[in-house]
């Protein structure tokens, strides 16, 4: 079988030890695998200095990009800006995201490729003349197919997706970014990353009965809540981490997404080992085993933990409870045992209409045996199922194998819809019949995200995340107060039955099978191919540069709005029926913050036009101030930018005229997007100064003539009474950063450079 980018993969493995060394040496102390990682991926080679976590910027130099269509778009359209005629490193795309769940996946993905032809045929375009490889529509999703093909232990990539991380379970540090970062990394640049701080989070133990990797991860979420891994790396460790399988670790790591992790990983084990062996990269297995030392931890690391990391966090596997997180945000996290009195407690909608379960990170081999293994007893006991159930396989390899072996027949005979290997609801890309009415609801599913509106469009459906096996236990029982651990059901014959805990393969014990991966590999010179984009085309724009900075302070600038709450990449710029216009940057503008809380009426997408007087949409009233050439200022509440890698949500604000946000706290790639941009991303020095900024505001900033590294910025509030308040605003800007401001965006300075 062929080995995707095989000769990276020996050049870094032949120079990783002495790397490793070198950074062993210059720290003077034992290192975490994160370290490891990461030092051998330094911009400027072995490492010389140490680095502060939390505060140093750092250049490094990835050994792969990744993209999801959805984000390609953007992401192509900027590297197609940047003057250079290939890749400098290997990269690719996959279509998964414009694929909608609605009837099953023939029909649903033929209605992609009649609705998306015209993005699709880009990406492949595009992706053919750069050499970048193309995985068509139907392949499966990003991350499952990375893991599948391209993940490596040791190796660092990027991809254009918070996702990215899933590819920790093959013990990489995956980083999710925004597109112009993956441009930087394409276009052969150094990226930039604030050097992390470690968590680290010891596994005793082994899962037992209903227990599933899939509850690690809802229990850290609960643990550290949605912002407690900002900026940090978080390393598993210990015998617990190496009972779990490849697939397990990296659902794990996956949804560490969702507590704003950088990244999560796994030191190289035994587990790893068989699964690239299973997936045809036994070359890979045997250059990993030659160094296998330099891919974990030192051991003195993970005997004393507390000395090698920020953090640490003991989970003991064998008394871990399977958990069930919601609704609304993926860190209310629940055990099963008290998930019924909480429901009752709150008032959530205890039938349970739809069970789903794949996605990129529960849809491996081993979850969907589980999961049958569930659904297997709905016939075997003879119990009517409640709810509608759905699976969403994570690859064609995975679901070909699934086919093969039975898997999908079970999942059928409970009445089982098997969507496409796609994203499908987990993005917002379900097509669920009475989700208009916006009726108060219950589903669980196995994604990572429960965000309002998140999966169906519906503000009143509560979706609660749990494992496979969980979510079909629950799906057949269709209460959300049943507990499958203790819980009986009545089955069709009047008798109380109990479901066995799940069983499930690590692997296919026949091997992984399939006969189309959907695979394109691009053109050997890619020179004379033309990427032609329609200037009439609703899908797709050509991009224009974002004007640079003129050098002057920010006067007489407007509050567009002041949202109140949580305001995720969701808020900013929603996903579902929006994914169409990804490539298309005026068009998916016309979304900007529709789905933010304006604090002074608690309404969404209805501001104060400061210059009529009157209240409008917030992407009109924006485009009002535009076109009057008035600045605009956007003040924001904690974490904002939570959620996908999405750089539309920086990229549209900055297209309508926004100049500034500022925060109480930034999601990490939110931040750095913004920066990306052109844009000033900042935070209140004083948190309670949000309170300050008044609906008719004119804001002024006094001092950015002097924009420096570690020096805030002031603002001047002037307020309709004619009294003013003055607020400081820090900023995490470096000299580099700087300068992408000043050029207008980190594109606009890379042109430069190349022109040079």
């Amino acid at each position: 079988m062929n080995v995707f980018d095989i000769e990276m993969i020996r050049a870094f493995y032949a120079a990783f030890p002495e790397k490793v060394q070198a950074a062993r040496q210059t720290l003077g102390k034992p290192l975490t695998l994160s370290e490891k990682i990461l030092y051998a991926h330094l911009w400027q080679a072995n490492a010389t200095e140490v680095f502060t976590r939390g505060q140093s910027y750092v250049d490094f130099a990835p050994d792969r990009v990744a993209m999801q269509d959805a984000t390609a778009q953007m992401a192509l359209l900027q590297f197609m800006q940047a003057g250079r005629k290939k890749v400098a490193v290997p990269s690719t795309v996959h279509c998964d995201h414009l694929i909608q769940a609605h009837v099953s996946a023939t029909p649903d993905l033929q209605e992609a490729v009649n609705k998306s032809n015209e993005v699709f045929n880009f990406l492949a375009s595009v992706s053919n003349k750069y050499g970048i490889g193309f995985w068509k529509p139907g392949a499966g999703i990003i991350h499952q197919v990375v893991l599948e093909n391209y993940a490596f232990p040791g190796g660092m990539m990027i991809g254009t997706d918070s996702h990215t991380v899933n590819a920790g379970g093959l013990g990489m540090v995956a980083i999710g970014v925004g597109g112009a970062d993956a441009v930087d990394v394409m276009a052969g640049m150094a990226w930039e990353l604030k050097f992390p701080k470690l968590i680290g989070v010891k596994l005793t133990g082994k899962l037992t009965g209903w227990a599933s990797a899939k509850d690690v991860i809802l229990k850290v979420a609960g643990i550290l809540t949605v912002k407690g891994g900002t900026g940090a790396i978080v390393e598993y460790f210990g015998d617990g981490a190496v009972s779990l399988s490849c697939t397990g670790k990296g659902t794990i790591c996956n949804m560490g997404a969702e507590v704003g992790a950088t990244t999560s990983t796994f030191g190289y084990d035994a587990s790893m080992e068989r699964y690239l062996r299973a997936t045809g990269r036994a070359v890979v297995a045997d250059l990993a085993n030659a160094v296998a030392a330099d891919l974990t931890g030192d051991a003195e690391v993970y005997a004393n933990p507390e000395q090698y990391f920020d953090q640490v966090i003991e989970i003991d596997l064998s008394t871990l409870e399977p958990h069930v997180n919601g609704p609304f945000t993926p860190d209310l996290a629940t055990p099963i045992s008290q998930l019924g009195a909480l429901a009752k407690l709150n008032g959530w909608p205890m039938k349970i209409e739809v069970g789903l379960i794949g996605s990129c990170t529960n849809s491996s081999y081993e979850d969907l045996t589980r999961a049958a293994s569930v659904a297997h007893q709905a016939a075997t006991k003879n119990l009517e199922v409640k709810s509608e159930y759905s699976v969403t396989p994570g690859s064609e390899q995975v679901r070909f194998t699934a086919e093969r072996d039975g898997l999908l027949a079970e999942f059928e005979a409970i009445g089982g819809k098997v969507f496409a290997n796609a994203c499908g609801p987990c993005i917002g890309q379900w097509n669920r019949p009475g989700a208009e009415k916006g009726e108060k609801n219950t589903i669980v599913h196995s994604f990572n995200r429960n965000f309002s509106k998140r999966a169906d469009g519906n503000p009143n459906t509560h979706a609660f995340v749990a494992s496979p096996e969980i979510v079909t236990a629950l799906a057949i029982a269709g209460r959300l107060d049943f507990n499958p651990l203790q819980d009986r059901l009545i089955n069709k014959n009047g008798e109380a039955v109990l479901l066995d805990p799940p069983t499930g393969e690590e692997l296919p014990a026949r091997g992984y099978a399939v006969e189309d991966a959907g695979y394109q590999a691009p053109a050997a010179d890619g020179s004379a191919i033309s990427v032609a984009v329609n200037p009439v085309s609703e899908r797709l724009q050509l991009l224009d540069e974002f004007p640079a900075w003129d050098g002057k302070n920010i006067h007489d600038a407007r509050l567009l709005i002041k949202a109140q709450g949580k305001c995720t990449t969701d808020h900013i710029s929603m996903a579902g029926p929006w994914l169409r216009f990804r490539g298309h940057l005026d068009n998916i503008a016309n979304n900007t913050l529709t789905g933010a809380v304006n604090a002074f009426n608690g309404e969404t997408n209805t501001v104060k036009n400061a210059l009529t007087g009157v209240y409008g949409e917030v992407p009109a009233v924006q485009r009002a101030y535009k076109a009057a050439g008035v600045p605009t200022l956007v003040v924001g509440d904690q974490n904002y930018g939570e959620g996908s890698s999405r750089e539309h949500a920086a990229m549209q604000p900055r297209h309508l005229g926004v100049k500034a946000i500022l925060v109480k706290s930034f999601a990490r790639i939110h931040e750095t997007n913004l920066k990306k941009q052109g844009m000033l991303a900042l935070t209140f020095q004083n948190e309670a100064d949000y309170d300050l900024f008044r609906e008719d505001d004119i804001l002024d900033f006094a001092d950015l003539v002097d924009f420096a590294p570690g020096k805030p910025l002031t603002l001047v509030l002037k307020h309709a009474d004619g009294s003013q308040d003055t607020v400081r605003a820090n900023h995490t800007y470096n000299n580099q950063q700087i300068g992408w401001f000043r050029a207008g965006s980190a594109l606009n300075l890379i042109k430069l450079q190349e022109q040079a």
